[in-house]
Order: structure tokens, then C-alpha cells, then sequence
């Protein structure tokens, strides 16, 4: 095997030893390990059935979804790896995926044959189990191996250097994830534009409309979870719940610190890696007028008593399903008159959306039922020129003033689920059972808006929960974190 170079940045410092002795000396002496085979993994069926679907859609072509290499934070060092979620969705594999790898669907007669390439355990008789400190099983530890993985994910599966061979074969109808790896993008780009020349075809209709409609594709197959998903939802809820639960818990010295916001992040970031993969998403935790910032993550604030602190956290598991939930606590304990006049309005929003959701209505209308809340409330305050029924009208719209956001989005192995889904599928499609996504309406004034009177300047509310459609309405999965300005309070005195 040739020898491993010193990864990017390290060859000017690197210090590894290269005489033959070292490498013969190094690569003795080592136990045998005994490799057993485990069972598929519980997501392994439901990974097949859907492969299955995604080629139907496509038969005949060759689909390539990469699950990316790792990415730069500075220098020779990377974020922590995270692959893309089509790639996972398609695999079952989470957290524990290798970098770099590749999942290949390849037509059949009937349908497709599915591949997973990726980067397998280096041999004792390479220096790149010690020498290179990007793969290397002495710098970040032992890689599976062809039939563990085989065995794990029911799949079949072929070590990474035999993808050239799936290079080799490109046609001008392969199909791509592009965004999921920039140098495989590059490699099928180049080739596929050689082979439509040839066949007269027109590579750049392929590049921007078949690629898409895979995309397109993917993400509308995430639109409805299956009930491995549901379950991995569940789990995502209960370990964000214990999260918030930590924060409420760790208040005094939150309020103690000068950035007490970053404590609150810290609390919560601690308990996601203790449950699960990491955060969903960056932790927005916006105390006082930070709150009118709608994706305030800076989180360098002081968390005062008197103010309010927004929380809009969620928990990603190993198997990169999140929740996203966000809570608005009063950090003294209690909510001011006026606070708990703008929470409960919110409440009151979300509830009003909740209750209209079953299958059949279309995704849409749920926000235009907070909407009509939202409205409401601010003209019943004087806070509107016109009435709550003028500002809904399209040409107004008074109301958003206050809350610009949408009410609603689909929340699965991305917080931001099946983003590339077409809009009749997703804001205006018909909701199925199975369906999974936020409702959270808000209310933000922001410090200097001179249309609210002073009192309500610099209070954000925003209350958020998962909800999964079912059979004959919905199921609220994050009824059990408090949500009533009672209850938030009960909460708070308890800790």
C-alpha cells in the first residue's frame, strides 16, 4: 500500500517516523481481533423500503448520493462530521457513518442495485493507521469493516477506491445530490457532459433538471415518516425536554454570570451530547430584547430577572432526527402583567392552529389560523390601524408587523425538513397522517417600535412544539414540556 502523506497543513511539522525499522517494529505485535457480525439495525428495513421508492421514480439511472467529506473549520481542522441527511435517510446510517462514503443506486431490469462505498479499515501492514492523522485508526480511531457494515445496514458494500469503477460507467442521465460533495459533483459533472457530446444530449438540462428532481424527490420521500421515524421524533422530544428541564434547573447561575445566555447554551449543549448526537441546531437562547431577534444565536447576553429568555432549542440523536421546541420562561419566576398578556395571546395562536390539524386540510391554513389570532389580539390592543378582519386581508397584513415569520415547517432528519419538496406538496399540500412539524407562532416588539406603547417594547414570545398528524387529527409530541403561563411558572418554582 503507498504511503499515507501528512494530511493538509501537518507535513512542515510532522515529527512521524519513516525508517523501515519503525514501520516493521510498528506493525508487529498486535492481538488478533475477532470480528462478529452483528444483526441489521433496526432502521435497516425501512432504509431498504426506501430505496425502493426513490427508484421507482427513476428507473433506469444511476444515482449517486454521496454522504460528504468532512468540512474545514480552520486550518487542519474540521467540524464535527455530520453526513448529509439524504444519505442517511437512504443507508440508515447516523452518527457512526465514515466519512467520504458513497451510496450508488445502479439500474437493473427490475429496479436498482444499491452500493455503499466507503473507506474500510487499514491493515496493520499500512502506515496509515498511525501516520495519517485525518483517517488514521491511532488519530481518530478503528474504521468497520466491509462485512460489518454489510451486515449492520443490509447492504451490500465495496471499499471506496472501487467507486472509480462507478466513475468509469457514468452515463449522461446519471443523478446526482450535488450539494453533498463538491469534488464527486466536479468528477460526475465532467463526465457526464463528455457522454451526453457523444450521445447528443444536453448535459446541462441533466445538471439542472434531473439533479433537482432527485433532490425534489428525496426530500418530498421525508414529507411522511414512517413509524421508525416517529419513534426516533419521540425519543429527539423526550431528551430536548431534559435539556430545558437542565437550564430551569441551572437558573442561579445563569443569571449570575455576565453571559449568562452562554451558560443556558452550554447547559443544553451538554445534555444533547449526553443523549444524542449533538444540537439540531445552533441553540437560540435570547434573553430580554434579544428575544425580538428571531435567530439570535450569538447568545453573549446577561439573563436578567424581570426579563424574559426565549429558548428555541431541539436535540439531535444518532440517527440525526431532531426535535425543535422553543419555551419563553420569565427568569424571575413570574410573568409580568404584560408579559403574560403576550404569552397567552401566543398560546392562545398555537393552540387555535393545533386544533385544526387532521388529515386532509391543506399545510397552509395552519398558519393562516395563528394568523387570525395574531391579528386579533393586536388590534383588541390598540396596536393596529385598522381591524383585525382589514389587516388579514392580503393587500395589509398589518398584523405581521409583529410576527414576520411563518408559523409552520416540517421537521425530521433536518430541522428544516424536505426543504426541496415542491410548494403543492408541501405549503400548499394536503396533510397526511405520519407528518411531522412545528407550530410556533410569536409575538415581537422589538425596543424601539414606536407603534406599541413602551410597555410592551422588547418582549419577544415565541412558543413552539412537534406535531405528528395522525389518523383523525394530531398529536401534540411536546405536550409534556409546560406550556401555559401557569404552568411555566409551576415549572419554574419547582426547580
Amino acid at each position: 500500500m503507498a504511503e499515507s502523506k501528512a494530511p493538509r497543513a501537518t507535513s512542515n511539522r510532522s515529527t512521524t517516523p519513516v525508517s523501515n525499522t519503525f514501520k516493521e517494529y510498528i506493525s508487529s505485535g498486535w492481538a488478533e481481533r475477532e470480528e462478529v457480525l452483528p444483526q441489521p439495525r433496526e432502521q435497516a428495513a425501512f432504509a431498504a423500503a426506501r430505496r425502493a421508492k426513490i427508484s421507482a421514480l427513476h428507473p433506469g439511472k444511476t444515482l449517486i448520493i454521496p454522504a460528504g467529506a468532512a468540512k474545514v473549520r480552520s486550518n487542519d481542522t474540521d467540524y464535527a462530521y455530520r453526513a448529509h441527511s439524504a444519505f442517511a435517510h437512504l443507508t440508515g446510517w447516523g452518527s457512526d457513518a465514515v466519512t467520504g462514503s458513497v451510496l450508488v443506486l445502479e439500474p437493473t431490469v427490475d429496479g436498482h442495485t444499491a452500493t455503499l462505498y466507503f473507506r474500510e479499515a487499514a491493515g496493520r501492514n499500512s502506515d496509515e493507521f498511525y501516520a495519517n492523522s485525518d483517517v488514521g485508526e491511532f488519530w481518530t480511531g478503528p474504521r468497520p469493516s466491509l462485512a460489518h457494515v454489510a451486515a449492520d445496514l443490509g447492504l451490500e458494500t465495496r471499499a471506496l477506491p472501487a467507486f472509480s469503477e462507478v466513475l468509469e460507467r457514468i452515463s449522461a442521465t446519471t443523478l446526482l445530490v450535488r450539494e453533498a460533495d463538491r469534488d464527486i459533483t466536479d468528477s460526475v459533472d465532467g463526465r457526464r457532459l463528455l457522454a451526453a457530446d457523444s450521445a447528443a444530449i444536453d448535459a446541462e438540462s441533466v445538471e439542472s433538471e434531473g439533479d433537482a428532481a432527485l433532490a425534489r424527490d428525496l426530500s418530498e420521500l421525508r414529507l411522511v415518516k414512517d413509524s421508525y421515524e416517529i419513534e426516533q421524533m419521540r425519543g429527539a422530544v423526550d431528551a430536548t425536554a431534559q435539556g430545558f428541564s437542565d437550564v430551569i434547573a441551572d437558573l442561579p447561575q445563569i443569571i449570575a454570570h455576565d453571559r449568562g445566555e452562554r451558560l443556558v447554551e452550554g447547559t443544553f449543549n451538554r445534555r444533547a451530547r449526553a443523549e444524542g448526537n449533538a444540537v439540531g441546531y445552533d441553540t437560540i437562547a435570547a434573553s430580554g430584547p434579544h428575544a425580538c431577534i428571531l435567530h439570535w444565536t450569538r447568545n453573549d447576553g446577561p439573563v436578567v430577572p424581570g426579563d424574559l429568555i426565549l429558548m428555541d432549542a431541539g436535540i439531535e440523536l444518532d440517527s440525526y432526527y431532531t426535535a425543535d421546541i422553543t419555551r419563553t420562561l420569565p427568569i424571575s419566576g413570574t410573568f409580568t402583567e404584560v408579559q403574560r398578556r403576550v404569552y397567552e395571546a401566543v398560546r392562545e395562536a398555537a393552540d387555535a392552529a393545533l386544533a385544526i390539524v387532521r388529515p386532509g386540510i391543506v399545510f397552509r391554513e395552519i398558519h393562516a389560523e395563528a394568523m387570525r389570532v395574531i391579528a386579533e389580539k393586536t388590534a383588541e390592543w390598540g396596536l393596529l390601524p385598522v381591524s383585525a378582519a382589514e389587516s388579514l386581508q392580503p393587500e395589509h397584513q398589518y398584523h405581521r408587523r409583529y410576527m414576520v415569520h411563518g408559523t409552520s415547517h416540517h421537521l425530521g432528519l433536518d430541522v428544516h425538513d424536505c426543504a426541496a419538496a415542491r410548494r403543492d406538496l408541501y405549503l400548499d399540500g394536503v396533510l397526511e397522517a405520519g407528518m411531522v412539524f412545528t407550530i410556533e407562532p410569536g409575538l415581537y416588539f422589538q425596543p424601539d417600535d414606536l407603534t406599541v406603547p413602551e410597555e410592551y417594547r422588547g418582549i419577544g414570545v415565541r412558543i413552539e412544539d412537534d406535531i405528528l398528524v395522525t389518523s383523525d387529527g394530531a398529536e401534540n409530541l411536546s405536550i409534556g414540556i409546560p406550556r401555559t403561563a401557569d404552568d411555566v411558572e409551576a415549572w419554574l418554582a419547582a426547580r
